[in-house]
């Protein structure tokens, strides 16, 4: 195993130059051209004399060159969002430029949690290296691959697929975003290659409303797709198994802090919304007293960058403790209860907001919902369903309720239903649900 992507870059550069490496709608650059590119540009970036520099995570092909250039400049890679305000973006150069920071952080990658507060996971090559080598032994990864990337790259989610994909000498296809559902199919039709996607589940839906049809018509073209950062819903994956019959559906457990952990094909015989199957190689899971999953092993990140307190609370002796609530199932597969913040107090009964969403997106006509607390006179709280409807279709509460009620216990039942224009949802897809408690 080599000690860097960069080394990787190197050896495919080397031993099958012609190869396209990136590609997008207006470039399509070889192994030989992104080394030369990454090597001229690591010269540059290192007479810098800052020892992080701040990349603006565009959707382009030179981001990821200049994402590895940095790293073989021995900086550290700080990768934002493309239309960060400027403020902002100063503030995290000064802070990553002027804080201590461990020998081995490659990258600090910053997340917002349910607090609200910013928070820059760092972490190095080892954990970019296990994470790679989890993704390459669970789900596949090729050099026969064309790997499509529609979200943003400075984030875990969609950076760690270029990882894999270098060090195997697949193609990276990069997309900005999936709001041209034809322009995504057309890539794969012009593939010659199988494809593979990372998917939020958002996204998934999307594809399933508008392009239903297509995606059914391209199934013997795809690899495999993989989904995660947010929980898929029971009916949508149960809609993949069924136009994708034999494509590789995974649902996976990853966090910036914990690494990429676990995956599981649902469309291989257990189909059940939050299963996200066994540990990865590289990785540790367990269940503790409370119920939580923690995490341990070469995946994990080496703290958060100029908050020794919070690392303190969240990295205990190795390990991260989340606030992610799961079993492991006889088969030794993880599953997924939702989150402890998340759970909603209905007159003494818990109630997981996300089963009560799975529930009601099997109602065709609902296009995207949650569950939120709702004040009340007597229970204190109650279940609250905001809901955006199909264009063009017909829905009435008292239709939804009588499916509610029909799927679930009694106290999981909404008593609230608000029809709304749009639910809100973050930069990858997952419902903002401190937006709503706000």
């Amino acid at each position: 195993m080599m000690e860097s992507l960069e080394q990787y870059l190197r050896h495919h550069a080397e031993t099958m130059p012609g190869k396209i490496a990136v590609q997008a709608h207006d470039a399509a650059i070889t192994y030989r051209q992104l080394w030369n590119d990454v090597t001229a540009e690591a010269e540059a970036i290192s007479r810098d004399p800052r020892r992080a520099i701040v990349l603006k995570a565009d959707r382009g092909w030179r981001f990821i060159g200049s994402y590895l250039a940095t790293h073989l400049a021995g900086k550290v890679v700080v990768p934002v969002e493309k239309d960060i305000p400027d403020d902002k973006f100063k503030a995290i150069d000064k802070l990553v430029n002027t804080v201590g920071m461990d020998a081995r952080v490659s990258d600090v990658l910053f997340t917002t949690g349910t607090t609200g507060k910013q928070k820059g996971t760092m972490i190095s090559q080892q954990v970019i290296l296990a994470d790679a080598d989890n993704l390459i032994n669970a789900q596949g990864f090729s050099p026969e691959l064309l790997f499509i990337i529609t979200g943003p790259l400075n984030h875990i989610g969609s950076l760690s697929k270029i990882w894999p994909s270098i060090i195997v000498g697949a193609t990276i296809y990069v997309m900005d975003g999936i709001k041209d559902p034809d322009a995504f199919f057309s890539v794969i039709e012009n593939s010659p290659v199988k494809v593979a996607t990372f998917q939020v589940p958002a996204s998934l839906r999307i594809l399933l409303q508008l392009g239903h049809d297509r995606l059914a018509a391209l199934a013997h073209k795809i690899d495999f797709i993989e989904t995660g950062a947010a929980p898929i819903s029971q009916s949508d994956m149960e809609a993949m198994c069924r136009l994708l019959p034999d494509t590789r559906l995974y649902n996976t457990y990853a966090s910036t802090e914990t690494g990429i952990i676990a995956t599981h094909n649902f469309n291989d015989g257990h189909c059940v919304a939050g299963c996200l199957g066994t540990v990865m190689k590289n990785s540790v899971l367990e269940i503790n007293p409370d119920g939580f999953i923690e995490c341990a092993g070469p995946t994990v990140m080496l703290g958060y960058c100029g908050d020794p307190e919070e690392t303190a609370r969240i990295l205990i002796d190795g390990r991260i403790v989340t606030r992610d609530k799961g079993t492991i199932d006889d088969c030794g597969r993880l599953q997924l209860s939702g989150r402890d913040d998340d759970v909603i107090n209905v007159g003494g009964f818990k109630v997981n907001p996300i089963e009560v969403e799975d529930v009601a997106m099997d109602i065709p006509a609902i296009a995207d919902c949650i569950c939120i607390a709702a004040p009340h006179p007597v229970l204190g709280w109650a279940l609250r369903l905001l809901y955006q409807v199909e264009n063009g279709c017909q829905l009435d509460n008292k239709s939804i309720a009588r499916h509610m009620a029909s799927k679930l216990e009694r106290y999981k039942v909404p008593h609230l239903y608000t029809r709304v224009d749009k639910i809100n949802r973050t930069y990858n897809g997952k419902l903002d649900r401190k937006s709503y408690r706000e």
